[in-house]
């Protein structure tokens, strides 16, 4: 971490597996040397959707044409620090629109937005993942007249489906020094199975482990994550101020340790501009990676350095017990 131990920010925690920095993202960047990050993920702010704060310099406070601008610097600043043809994953989803603020209940593509202003920055847009979300818990958090059942029987023309999530991926040009190779030995996500025990030989072993890696690859490889855990996320009622009106809703775990184990080799730096309450380099960190992390909001950096020191905790403990057994 030391190329990066330079970046000025309010508050820092600076740790062998990770640096997390208090303050604007738009400025942190900006010490971060150019083509230094093997991967990166996050998750914006939905346009016009949430606040997440009170600050001039949050981008959730702009809407339209300021959103994408300030958005916009950020992307090009991803591109810089990236290294050449390595990934930068961003999570979002479609937006609803409502009689209030639009006229008419519908849809916005707001992943086709993302995705025009990642190519306007130069980048390709390598591939994408649809993440399903369960309809009746969208209903139940959002109460959506779409997806109830009433509205069925009462004029179906206004019925839709639930929102997916989705995950884009968009690669800097150029070719990679450093392939991203080996073998998947483990399934994150429902049904975590075992490689297969009571093997005899190493040749045996091998062949197993690539059936295995294989498995899991195909699973990956789907466009559509049916098994996505949706409750395995961070904690994150300490990041809540008193007056925030918008519930926090943090990115998956699995999403995230998945597209760090398929796009970056164990002991990468992985970085997000967004780092909320500390999910992408929690997964950095679990995953063998060192994260990078910046956070305006103060509530949102300490819960995220209270969930990354009780992760440097486990690993602590986890470590001395199996140097303790030897």
């Amino acid at each position: 971490m030391n190329q990066h131990e330079s970046i000025m920010a309010v508050e820092q925690v600076i740790t062998p597996d990770y640096a997390i920095y208090q303050g604007d993202a738009c400025e942190l960047i900006r010490a971060i040397p150019g083509a230094s990050i093997h991967f990166g993920i996050h998750s914006p702010p939905f346009e016009g959707l949430y606040r997440f704060s009170n600050f001039d310099r949050d981008i959730s406070n702009n809407d339209g044409d300021g959103f994408w601008q300030h958005y916009a610097f950020l992307i090009q600043e991803l591109l810089r620090v990236t290294m050449p043809g390595r990934i930068h994953a961003v999570h979002c989803m479609q937006l609803p629109t409502s009689k209030i603020r639009h006229g008419h209940i519908g849809m916005r593509d707001f992943r086709g937005e993302v995705v025009r202003a990642y190519e306007d920055a130069g980048w390709i847009f390598h591939s994408e993942v649809c993440i399903w979300k369960d309809p009746v818990v969208a209903q139940q958090r959002t109460k959506s007249i779409r997806l109830l059942h009433k509205q069925i029987e009462k004029d179906s023309t206004i019925s839709g489906q639930g929102l997916a999530d989705y995950m884009l991926m968009f690669r800097k040009p150029g070719d990679n020094p450093e392939p991203v190779a080996g073998r998947f030995d483990r399934y994150i996500g429902f049904g975590n199975a075992p490689v297969p025990a009571e093997l005899r030989t190493d040749k045996d072993i091998d062949a197993a482990k690539r059936w295995y890696s294989i498995e899991v690859w195909q699973r990956y490889a789907s466009p559509v994550w049916m098994d996505i855990n949706q409750t395995r996320t961070l904690q994150y009622r300490g990041g809540r101020d008193e007056k925030d009106e918008q519930h926090i809703s943090p990115l998956q775990l699995d999403v995230i340790e998945r597209c760090i184990e398929l796009w970056s080799n164990p002991g990468d730096v992985v970085l997000t501009p967004f780092l909320g309450i500390g999910s992408e380099v929690y997964g950095a960190v679990v995953a063998g990676r060192k994260g990078i992390g910046f956070e305006l909001k103060p509530s949102y950096f300490r819960q995220a350095v209270r969930n990354l020191a009780e992760l440097s905790e486990a690993k602590t403990e986890n470590l001395f017990h199996v140097e303790a057994a030897e």
